[in-house]
């Protein structure tokens, strides 16, 4: 275990050495945050009784924008290709033939990487977000530790997903087109673009039932306390189990095809 902890550490440590970058992503998340916010509060203003749409008060629905856009970097909503980069330079061989888990060694950075997204990035973006807009809080400790256990499970699902359309990267030539798809229906299924209850009833059960939720919307939910705490964290616990057993089964599977790219 002290190896893992070691790798995402420096996976941790590494972002400090980003520091411009870091500000242009607060900057970012912070200007949609605003535009998004101004489009919701507008809708609510148009609202026929003004009060809630769909479950959502505009407290709420504001609270909702923030969350996710401090969320973006943490659980790399917008994808990350770095095992395809290591096909493509045979590097991956390397990486296979190290004395410890494939999927361990990728995971244990990935949380080094978010640890450090959601310190230097999502929490001063929320903090923005607090001081421009009158934001909803949970009303328990328990439900600030459930939102807090609730980032790192958002997390490795993410990457569960993330990892397996890596290593689609051993039967395809260029990844783009994956990675377009995958952004879509991540972005889309995990109720960062827009709340899930606001989808059309046969959308919203489809998006309830697939591992995404878990990603976003869980979080915010169990923030607003929409969502019960065991509810909540089961589903997610329920999803690692799931995308990480289909993680480890598409690893062996594409063990037995190694086509390096290059190198």
């Amino acid at each position: 275990m002290r190896i893992y902890f070691e790798l995402a550490l420096r996976a941790f440590r590494q972002l400090f050495a980003y520091q411009a970058a870091m500000l242009a992503g607060i900057f970012t998340n912070s200007v949609f945050g605003v535009m998004l916010s101004a489009v919701y509060l507008a809708l609510f203003d148009s609202h026929s009784d003004g009060t809630s749409v769909e479950g959502f008060s505009a407290r709420e629905t504001v609270t909702y924008v923030w969350i996710g856009q401090a969320l973006i970097a943490p659980v790399m909503i917008w994808g990350w290709w770095e095992i395809i980069k290591t096909i493509r330079t045979g590097a991956i061989v390397t990486d296979m033939l190290k004395p410890l888990s494939f999927f361990g060694f990728w995971l244990s950075r990935d949380l080094g990487r978010a640890v450090g997204h959601l310190l230097l990035r999502g929490v001063p973006t929320l903090i923005i977000g607090a001081l421009f807009y009158d934001l909803v809080y949970p009303g328990t400790p328990g439900r600030w530790i459930a939102f807090l256990v609730s980032i790192p499970f958002a997390v490795i699902v993410s990457f569960c997903f993330r990892f397996m359309m890596n290593l689609w990267g051993f039967w395809v030539l260029d990844h783009r087109g994956i990675a377009g798809i995958a952004t879509v229906i991540v972005g889309v299924a995990s109720g960062h673009l827009l709340p899930i209850a606001w989808y059309p009833d046969a959308l919203r059960d489809v998006f309830n039932m697939l591992p995404f939720r878990a990603i976003v919307m869980l979080p915010v939910e169990i923030w607003l306390g929409q969502a019960g705490i065991v509810e909540g964290l089961g589903l997610q616990v329920f999803w690692i189990l799931v995308m990480t057993a289909a993680a480890h089964w598409l690893q062996s599977v594409a063990e037995r095809k190694v086509v390096v790219q290059g190198g």
